[in-house]
């Protein structure tokens, strides 16, 4: 059987160009890398090396060995890493979500119940959370529609959140259409609700912030209007702020969650 270490040896060889070199990159004895040498010559039965009194050289058989190396090593560590990913998998359950407010409902009940498995979650748009869904990439699926298996999880209803002197304020409630062309602050990872911000309202320009707490800084600073939900009400908690509710039905949402039976660990 080939041995990859010896493998791992000629290829050093060819980029090395000695064996002494080669020894010390492993940290072995020269005389072990001549006798590793000598056994692929014996495996492949053909020599590999023109040699001389002084020099050892690859000769045109040998270089065509270190380049089916190259490939045979490549493969093997990708099996390895192949293998270590499968069996990551069966010990992860990962999630994929269209929005941030189900996986704040979820994720704490997922620790509790598989206690001893790791959660993985991400925010997506809704395509690729379906997509992830279908080909099987993800043990978890919440979108804002259902689809086969799925069946309803909670509800979110936006709103926008604006300071108490504001224009808007003398609105009890309000639609996409009133507030186009405001400009508004607005969180990253906040899945297929910031597509829909920005479909509903193509006048409007948005100052994004990636980090959550300058969020939070900016938008007590600032007299640009901001989204949350009800849901994020209890998460966000802006006294100085009015949360006034969006009618359109887009702005009421019905999350549903499909899974994969359950994985043991």
């Amino acid at each position: 059987m080939i041995d990859l270490d010896e493998m791992k040896q000629l290829v050093a060889f060819a980029d090395l160009g000695t064996l002494s070199k080669v020894a010390e990159e492993f940290h072995i004895s020269t005389p072990s890398i001549t006798r590793a040498m000598q056994h692929l010559e014996q495996y492949f039965g053909v020599p590999l090396f023109t040699r001389s009194k002084n020099k050892i050289e690859l000769n045109e058989t040998g270089r065509l060995a270190v380049d089916h190396a190259r490939k045979l090593l490549s493969e093997a560590e990708e099996a390895v890493l192949q293998v270590r990913a499968f069996d990551q998998r069966q010990h992860t359950i990962v999630v994929k979500s269209c929005a941030p407010a189900p996986l704040w409902e979820l994720l704490p009940k997922l620790s509790t119940q598989k206690p001893g498995m790791m959660v993985s979650s991400a925010i997506c748009q809704n395509d690729e959370v379906l997509s992830a869904w279908q080909d099987g990439l993800c043990d978890v699926a919440i979108l804002p529609f259902p689809i086969d298996g799925a069946k309803p999880f909670m509800q979110e209803n936006l709103f926008v959140c604006v300071p108490e002197d504001h224009e808007l304020t003398k609105h009890k409630s309000l639609t996409f259409a009133d507030i186009n062309g405001f400009n508004f602050l607005l969180r990253t990872e906040l899945g297929f609700w910031d597509s829909l911000c920005r479909e509903k309202m193509p006048s409007s320009r948005f100052l994004v912030q990636t980090d959550v707490s300058v969020f939070d800084e900016l938008v007590r600073a600032s007299s640009l209007p901001c989204f949350t939900t009800d849901y994020g009400q209890l998460q966000d908690g802006y006294p100085d702020r009015i949360n006034i509710p969006l009618t359109d039905n887009e702005a009421h949402v019905t999350f549903y969650l499909v899974r994969k039976p359950n994985k043991r660990r």
